[in-house]
């Protein structure tokens, strides 16, 4: 007679865990988010992309998920197969025959993850030069810096139009360099001299330049979001250079759907055009110290127009010229690295 009574079977509680768990899990799946829609559900978690260059990655995420759901449906395929049509209920068999070698089978679960592999390393690949690509001359540059506890932005711009404008010279004479050459001259301000010559030659005439130097106490003004706030122009591409005054930190706009790191000694470079106005938040996404979750801050798109006023309330404001940006370097080591990475 069974434990449990005539009337009940000994599987029935393990159907009622089962049955339990599965809805739990439908309630945790369809209950994470009020703000989550179905129009969201192809994205699979990312944000809208606000950047030209976004949807690339939008796509790169989702073919790898596309690629791990159906190696995961393949596979427990497999395995709930093997349950029901190898238990041992079935055959009535104490020990079923045993196999010791299949080769076609071993072949398949090394070939196969060697293909997998390859095809997203192709794809990767090919997005990853496609991101890191760098126009001849684009048409704004602003110098990331990061420091601890927050982000200073350099505009590298022509303020106010005149491209005849002096900008700072003489920059000092490289470590360790012979003394009987000649001092060269250079119209590249002194507190970017940590920049590599392959990015500062892009630099547009007269940029006299201005900046905004963040503290963790900042909020911007619309949103209440922490944090400075980095202007841009909708429609029109940005290059980003990269640099750190101590440690490693990552620069990350959330809806570019991209980061970076800000490493000190080495210089990243990237370029974006964003396409949707608004206030989006950004972060250090590199474990920096102690206050590294303060390293908070926003970037507002706005219109050309705006844009270009708001680089004339920080020269009205008095913060012309700009930050140091970088750790000091022999000018050996600040050119060490070339276009091809």
């Amino acid at each position: 007679m069974s434990p449990y009574g005539s009337d009940r079977s000994p599987r029935r509680p393990m159907r009622r865990k089962l049955l339990q768990a599965l809805t739990a899990g439908v309630v945790l799946a369809t209950a994470t988010g009020c703000s989550y829609t179905w129009k969201d559900f192809p994205r699979l978690g990312m944000p809208t992309p606000v950047t030209e260059e976004a949807p690339r990655i939008l796509s790169l995420w989702q073919g790898s998920w596309a690629a791990a759901l159906i190696t995961g449906v393949l596979v427990w395929g497999l395995i709930i197969w093997s349950v029901i049509f190898h238990r041992r209920s079935r055959t009535k068999i104490e020990v079923p025959a045993q196999t010791r070698y299949n080769m076609p089978i071993e072949a398949l679960y090394t070939v196969v993850p060697l293909i997998i592999v390859s095809v997203l390393f192709y794809f990767t690949a090919r997005d990853e030069s496609k991101l890191l690509a760098l126009t001849p001359k684009p048409a704004h540059t602003i110098n990331v810096v990061g420091f601890q506890w927050s982000w200073g932005f350099n505009y590298v711009e022509d303020v106010d139009g005149d491209a005849n404008t002096p900008r700072p010279r003489a920059l000092p004479k490289a470590e360790g360099a012979n003394e009987a050459e000649p001092q060269t001259m250079t119209q590249v301000p002194k507190e970017l001299a940590s920049i590599p010559d392959r990015f500062t030659k892009d630099f547009p005439a007269g940029a006299e330049g201005v900046y905004q130097k963040g503290v963790p106490g900042d909020r911007n003004p619309q949103t209440g979001n922490p944090g400075p706030t980095l202007f841009l122009p909708k429609g029109e591409k940005v290059r980003f250079i990269l640099s750190s005054n101590d440690v490693i930190h990552s620069f990350w706009v959330v809806p570019f759907l991209f980061k970076q790191d800000v490493i000190p000694g080495h210089t990243n470079v990237f370029e974006v055009t964003p396409t949707q106005e608004g206030t989006f938040m950004g972060k250090c996404a590199e474990l920096c110290g102690v206050d590294h979750s303060r390293m908070l801050f926003n970037v507002k798109v706005v219109s050309p127009e705006k844009y270009r006023a708001h680089l004339k309330e920080l020269a009205e404001k008095g913060q012309t010229g700009f930050l140091p940006a970088g750790i000091k370097q022999t000018d050996p080591a600040r050119n060490a690295e070339t276009n091809k990475l």
